[in-house]
Formats: structure tokens, sequence, C-alpha cells
């Protein structure tokens, strides 16, 4: 009778390739950290427009990362690993501010002043006005639907361009571009607020 193939033979049968799960965890670890590297600025960085102080960004940024290590091979099987774990950054942050009874503070944020000018065309308006337009289009921006509402602000708040804001949610560029349209377009609309054309056309 012929021997089994190294196919056919059982995990523990002699000649068997047996991959420790100590080895097989090892990689999994490099992986998992190579990842955390080149994506945890960002995710400070959006953290802090959310909760406020650096301390408090830290805390929910480390659960959302010990969460993600625990899961770390379910996110591997996921179509898009970043938007897994953008999705999993997001429900901590909601998490911490629900605990707690709070809003997101983006509006207080140096990064959201920024971004207004990137929205909108300036124009001669005294200091009430203007701060009344950036109140007003923080509460725009959080009734944005929820892709769109990703993409203004890692695109102008966070400040990445299109290319790694697709990354980033894990869809195509052509649909990062046609989400900044109908954001920019609603917001405008709903502020009443003429855009500057260069950004309506693009």
């Amino acid at each position: 009778m012929a021997a089994p193939s190294s196919r056919t033979r059982g995990a523990n049968a002699p000649g068997a390739t047996v991959v420790p799960s100590e080895a097989r965890q090892g990689r999994l670890g490099l992986t998992f950290d190579a990842f955390h590297d080149y994506h945890r600025e960002l995710w400070m960085r959006y953290a802090h427009t959310q909760v406020g102080g650096r301390p408090m960004a830290e805390a929910v940024v480390d659960s959302a990362c010990a969460r993600l290590k625990t899961d770390w091979e379910h996110a591997l099987a996921q179509e898009s690993v970043p938007r897994y774990a953008w999705s999993l950054l997001k429900a901590e942050v909601h998490g911490w501010l629900d605990a707690r009874g709070l809003q997101p503070l983006l509006v207080g944020t140096a990064a959201f002043h920024a971004a207004i000018s990137k929205l909108l065309l300036h124009e001669p308006r005294d200091e009430f006005t203007v701060l009344e337009g950036e109140l007003g289009l923080y509460g725009a921006i959080v009734e944005l639907p929820e892709r769109q509402y990703d993409v203004i602000v890692l695109r102008f708040v966070l400040g990445k361009d299109e290319e790694h804001v697709a990354e980033y949610l894990g869809i195509e560029l052509a649909t990062v571009r046609s989400q900044l349209q109908h954001a920019r377009r609603r917001l405008a609309r709903e502020l009443d607020m003429a855009l500057d054309r260069t950004e309506t056309q693009e």
C-alpha cells in the first residue's frame, strides 16, 4: 500500500510539515506591528480631533489597537484591512464619547480651522460671521453620510491626499473623488455658501 502523500498526512503524522503556533503567532505579530507603525500617527490625529487632548487620544488609540491585535487574524481575512481598522477605531472613539456623554470636539481643533480655508470660498467677513460659518460647517459635516464624513475628515482635516484616503477607506480613487464632490456640494447647499469654482470642478 502506498504511503500517504504529504497533503493527506495528518498534522501529527511522521514527516508532516507542522507550523508551531509560536511561529505563526510571531508572524502575525510582525504584520500587526508593521501595520500599527504605519497607521498610528493618523489614528492619533483623528482621535485628537474627536476626544480632545493627547492623553485621551492615546487612551482611545491604545484601546483600539488592543482590540485590533486581538482580532488581527480576522482582520487579515477582510477585503480591506485598513477599512476594517478604521471602522474599529471609529467605534472605539464613539464608545469613549458615549460613555462620557460627550460630542466630538472637531470644531475646537486647529486642524478643523485650517480645513475651513480648503472647503469654503473666503470672502471679507467679520469675526462673528466667520465663527458662525465654522460652527455651521461643523454641524453640516457631522450630518453627512458616513462615507462622505470620512472622506471630508481624512482629506481636509487630516490633510491626506486622495490616494491615501482611498487606501484608508478601502475604496476606489474615483469613489473618493465622487464622494468629495457630493459632500462639498451638500455642505455648500446647506450653508448657503459659494464654493471655489476650481474646487467644484475637480
